[in-house]
């Protein structure tokens, strides 16, 4: 009697043993995409000056360029302030609020988010956008109905990007 349970077990066993070697377990199979990566290497090493940035920043905002006279008005803002990261952000507040000022409206932006990210870009950086990059505006834009195109502008404005050519 004994050795028929030893009997039983053992091919109890070998019947676990072969249901388990014939059971293949079928692997997922993951395919991965080929995206071409590229870095976002700009070869802006200058810092602008003063009446530089003023210049380059008001024909981005207006389409136009500044009048001499102007010029010497805001680098007199420049002198007056002393921090020059205060200046700028004085002047483009002020740039932003003139009537002139040629941004698009929230329709506009909202209506085609990448275009305008695109266009923001061109417009400010001289670039195209990395796909982060792209993906980050996008999401905050559509995440955030407060966002709007002069937000947008003048962060780009104030970025660190902006500052050299």
């Amino acid at each position: 009697m004994r050795a028929s349970k030893f009997y039983i077990r053992l091919i109890w066993m070998v019947a676990v043993v072969a249901l388990s070697l014939q059971c293949k377990r079928e692997r997922p199979i993951f395919e991965v995409n080929h995206v071409p990566l590229s870095l976002v290497q700009t070869s802006k090493t200058k810092l602008k000056t003063n009446g530089q940035y003023v210049a380059i920043l008001h024909a981005n905002l207006f389409q136009k360029a500044i009048s001499a006279n102007e010029l010497v008005e805001v680098q007199k803002l420049f002198d007056a302030v002393g921090d020059d990261e205060v200046a700028r952000e004085v002047l483009v507040s002020n740039f932003l609020n003139e009537p002139d000022v040629i941004i698009p409206s929230d329709s506009i932006m909202n209506s085609n988010i990448d275009a305008f990210i695109f266009e923001t870009y061109k417009r400010f950086l001289i670039r195209e956008p990395s796909e982060a990059e792209l993906a980050y505006f996008r999401y905050n834009i559509e995440a955030n109905p407060y966002i709007t195109p002069e937000l947008v502008y003048f962060s780009f404005a104030l970025c660190d990007e902006y500052l050299y050519y």
